[in-house]
């Protein structure tokens, strides 16, 4: 798994795969959920869009003449184009979906319209009765979750009382699937790069891994070089606030999950005047640093296993046994090492390696609803069948059946990668770090640290730094965190929710990766009443 930070969703999958059927049938290329590569709404396609980062509190405007912006506030006069500028929306094939482009300048320091990036926007407007309350922009995280894809769960699967007054709108972000991705790999590449080991034995093994990722960063480097320096979350988040004035928002309505958090909380440092109700699902701490970064998805991811071991024991069909959380974990254990040794076949030309295997399981963790799809894959596995778990993996990594994968990984990178210094550098650091990696998570700890390498060799020098956001003078803030989330532990909302000088958290006491919108009645009830009403929930509320 060859991920700084692995917050995208598969746990959106089951919700999703009926929309995208439902879709298809009006002329989408199909795929898999959130297939960034391929058009999950109909008409969705890369065709359609041919046409200084760092998070601070600042208001992140430059001086000069302005002009007024649709938010009543100035934008700089070399911005009032873009701030300006109509949407041309047209039909995506789909029942109320409209899609469109969204024109921005590759560097906001240096506008220069030879140089400008076309986003794809899409939308579903509100056809409910009450009084509409404009647009409500969604992104499910990543970075390099198309935002797009996820809308169709967002517009169709948010409760009604949402999704009837609300426009509901996403932007793919710069570089991710349907707006001008990076791209880096072949998909043979790829192939061969997700099943590097990553939990190496001697020299040699260590060497693979460091050829594979400079090989992945110079094919990043070579394929998608005018993009890698402004890919940012400040990039992103600017993007954001074009689009808010574009749509005639006077503020921005958001639900962010997961990394979406922190390109939400990015925003409202950049533009804390300009916040309108702000929800942030599964939250990043921006005060966090790469390395405590990595070190604490690993103990998330530990917390998680843990749960899906308790309750698999107690399973008539529990592959990892039934006395224990500890023999469970042996057990795996123990699968792990035997794909170290001998990976498994698969049904195709492919087989499982320990790398693939340990992501197959990762990717489970992400949604309780996942669990008996990885009991049935690691029976599987036990029986010499590495198929299912390979599935779970290709799942995780946005490979379709065809063998074709979505940018998400190269999108991934690239932003993490700008965002923050490498949480380690070289395999020194990396053989370093690994006692604390392997303490806050015995399963997956080496995997992790070593999957956290690929910063380092990044061609680009990050332009941002850790820091708090307090976003002074933004109207209130709903944090949302789940206390056994596996990707964003439940630590980081509760400090992202103590930073913001308006934050008030929310708490799901659950299992899985975000909670709004995946069947907690009382996480949607609270939610609801914020976006329809602005009215936070109590201190300390805590949802079960």
């Amino acid at each position: 798994m060859h991920s700084k930070r692995p917050l995208h969703i598969p746990a959106i999958a089951s919700a999703v795969t009926g929309l995208l059927l439902l879709l298809s049938a009006c002329g989408s290329d199909g795929g898999g959920h959130r297939a960034a590569a391929s058009s999950a709404i109909p008409g969705a396609s890369a065709s359609d869009t041919s046409g200084g980062s760092g998070t601070s509190d600042t208001a992140g405007t430059s001086n000069g003449s302005s002009t007024p912006g649709s938010s009543g506030t100035a934008v700089p006069a070399d911005l009032a184009s873009y701030y300006g500028q109509k949407l041309s929306w047209h039909s995506c094939g789909a029942p109320d979906f409209d899609c469109s482009s969204l024109t921005v300048p590759l560097d906001y320091a240096h506008p220069d319209s030879s140089h400008d990036l076309h986003l794809f926007v899409a939308r579903k407007k509100a056809k409910g009765p009450g009084k509409k309350l404009g647009s409500l922009l969604v992104n499910p995280g990543g970075p390099g979750g198309s935002a797009v894809d996820y809308l169709q769960y967002a517009a169709l699967g948010y409760p009604a009382p949402v999704t009837s007054r609300y426009d509901m709108v996403a932007a793919d972000p710069r570089g991710v699937a349907r707006s001008e991705p990076v791209t880096c790999l072949t998909d043979a590449k790829m192939d061969a790069y997700t099943a590097i080991d990553t939990t190496p034995d001697d020299k040699a093994e260590i060497d693979k891994i460091t050829i594979a990722d400079k090989s992945f960063t110079a094919g990043c480097e070579q394929r998608s070089a005018k993009l890698l320096d402004h890919v940012s979350t400040v990039d992103s988040a600017r993007d954001m606030d074009v689009l808010r004035a574009v749509l005639g928002d006077q503020k921005l309505n958001y639900v962010g999950k997961s990394y979406g958090t922190f390109l939400g909380a990015t925003y409202a440092g950049l533009f804390p005047q300009r916040v309108g109700r702000l929800v942030l699902d599964g939250a990043m701490d921006p005060s966090v640093d790469a390395l405590e970064s990595s070190r604490a998805q690993a103990g998330g991811f530990e917390v998680a296993f843990k749960a899906f071991a308790a309750d698999c024991i107690k399973q008539a069909d529990c592959p990892l046994g039934s006395t224990s959380v500890t023999d469970a974990g042996n057990r795996l254990d123990a699968l792990f090492k035997s794909l170290d040794a001998h990976p498994l076949k698969t049904g195709s030309s492919r087989s499982l390696t320990e790398a693939l295997g340990t992501t197959g399981v990762i990717a489970a963790m992400y949604d309780q609803g996942s669990w008996p799809t990885l009991r049935g894959a690691l029976q599987s596995a036990n029986k010499g069948d590495g198929g299912p778990l390979l599935q779970l993996s290709d799942s995780y990594y946005e490979r379709d059946d065809k063998g074709k994968y979505s940018n998400l990984m190269y999108a991934n990178a690239a932003v993490n990668c700008l965002d923050l210094p490498p949480a380690l550098s070289s395999p020194a650091d990396v053989e370093k770090a690994l006692p604390s990696f392997r303490a806050a998570s015995p399963h997956f700890g080496t995997t992790l640290a070593w999957s956290s390498l690929v910063c380092g060799y990044w061609p680009i020098k990050a332009t941002g730094h850790a820091a708090p956001i307090s976003a002074k003078g933004a109207a209130p803030i709903l944090v949302v965190g789940t206390i056994r989330d596996p990707a964003t532990p439940y630590a980081w909302a509760q400090s992202l929710a103590s930073q913001l000088s308006s934050g008030h958290l929310l708490t799901y006491d659950g299992d899985g990766h975000t909670a709004y919108a995946r069947g907690s009645d009382c996480i949607d009830t609270a939610v609801n009443a914020y976006l329809l009403e602005g009215k936070v929930p109590p201190d300390h509320k805590k949802c079960t």
